[in-house]
């Protein structure tokens, strides 16, 4: 009797990578049922670093928790809908109205949804190099093209909206802004961000913003949401409970549509018609969204002088400017830093295989730079959510793998003495 065939899947998915939990992470597992003890700064994941939601966010759960059985309406709970457009009004957002706010299972599922009411086959998307590979990945699933403009470390990973604006083709429908940025750090000023406006303007493109960082900022650094620059263009802004409010398994994520009523009609339909397919979203999270948006600021303290993510960005910030081998631009927000490889040590440099040696020689797993869609490889994402001496710990491991790669590379192989002719 024949083998059965193998089920096929779909070819698309040859495409899409997403190696913040992919193979290595899967070497991880391997590694931990062996019994290894592995320091995991792959995913920035509050919860595994000891962090926990803020109190009154559990306490909003808790004291609701009754009411949490039934489906609520595809949109999202009208109090978390409230809720967010009163909090966005506040900073100026046009058209903060609940009417136009999305509550989803997490940031994640609404970027899916959103690309799915948008894309046709073939329609492409500029998103930016490097990027978080979730729009990456959510674009090509939904039969379109990523093309990326360039964020360059040299230029402190700011995006060029000169170079955007020239990868506008007839098939261009949205750019994609994280921000501030996830691997980099990168917070985009006011005036860039008016520039990225104006080539959307000009060529009828809806933006869509990540922003799911945008209160952890280091260093007095300023966070400017686009939706007030933006206006009554298209514009669909995105965050939610996971990073700010350390909450990411509760998978309570919200975007805001705004833009002319006119113009965005049969778009906002769109959202609502994939909505109702699923549903809803979680109903137990929903009901601490009040209490986020509305309550005590939580996460300002920790990104302060003496707070947790600010020491740590700064042992990070420390341990690359006294490292050989290492360049970082420092982050100005998020919850990341994205070091790159130098000197001897990035001869021959393959950031994949680095991270593989880096976890099985001393057990840090991290993740290859080229994984958020970079044309380089000298570079990998950390986490900043350890404690600071956890991290002035990976990077002199790090270090030390580093200096063995410099050391083979710049090891000299004496010749051979040529043998006397006779």
């Amino acid at each position: 009797m024949s083998s059965p065939k193998p089920l096929p899947t779909r070819e698309r998915l040859s495409e899409v990578r997403y190696e913040i939990r992919g193979e290595l992470a899967r070497r991880a597992r391997e590694l931990e049922a062996q019994g290894r003890k592995l320091i995991k700064l792959n995913i920035g994941n509050p919860g595994n670093f000891g962090f926990r939601a803020p109190e009154h966010l559990q306490h909003a759960i808790a004291d609701d928790m009754g009411r949490t059985d039934p489906y609520t309406h595809q949109q999202g709970l009208p109090v978390a809908r409230d809720a967010i457009a009163a909090a966005y009004a506040r900073r100026g957002m046009p058209d903060a109205q609940a009417e136009r706010v999305f509550v989803g299972n997490g940031v994640s599922e609404l970027i899916d949804l959103s690309l799915r009411a948008l894309l046709n086959p073939g329609d492409e998307v500029l998103v930016p190099s490097p990027d978080y590979p979730l729009w990456s990945a959510a674009t090509i699933l939904n039969d379109g093209r990523p093309v990326y403009y360039r964020c360059r470390p040299e230029n402190g990973f700011q995006p060029d909206p000169v170079e955007i604006e020239t990868l506008v083709s007839s098939r261009t429908r949205a750019i994609v802004l994280i921000n501030p940025n996830n691997p980099s750090g990168a917070s985009y000023p006011r005036e860039l961000l008016e520039k990225i406006v104006a080539v959307a303007r000009r060529h009828n493109l809806l933006l869509l913003v990540d922003e799911i960082y945008d209160q952890i900022l280091y260093d007095g650094a300023a966070f400017q949401p686009l939706a007030p620059l933006a206006g009554d263009h298209p514009c669909l802004t995105f965050s939610g409970l996971s990073k700010v409010h350390r909450a990411c398994g509760w998978r309570v994520g919200w975007m805001l549509l705004s833009g002319n009523a006119a113009q965005l009609g049969e778009f906002r339909a769109a959202l609502d018609l994939l909505s109702a397919l699923r549903l809803c979203a979680n109903v137990p999270g929903q009901y601490a969204i009040d209490a986020a948006v509305n309550g005590p600021d939580t996460i300002t303290a920790l990104c302060s002088p003496g707070g947790r993510l600010y020491e740590t960005r700064r042992a990070v910030i420390d341990a690359c400017a006294a490292s050989e081998h290492l360049e970082l631009v420092a982050p100005a927000g998020a919850l990341y830093a994205f070091p790159a490889v130098t000197g001897p040590a990035a001869q021959g440099f393959d950031d994949h295989g680095f991270a593989l040696e880096l976890m099985d020689d001393e057990g840090v797993l991290v993740v290859p730079g080229s994984s958020f869609n970079v044309p380089y490889r000298n570079h990998f994402r950390v986490t900043l959510l350890p404690d600071a001496d956890t991290m002035r710990d990976v990077f002199g491991r790090i270090d030390r793998v580093l200096a063995r790669r410099a050391e083979r590379v710049t090891k000299v192989v004496p010749l051979k003495p040529r043998s006397a002719v006779g």
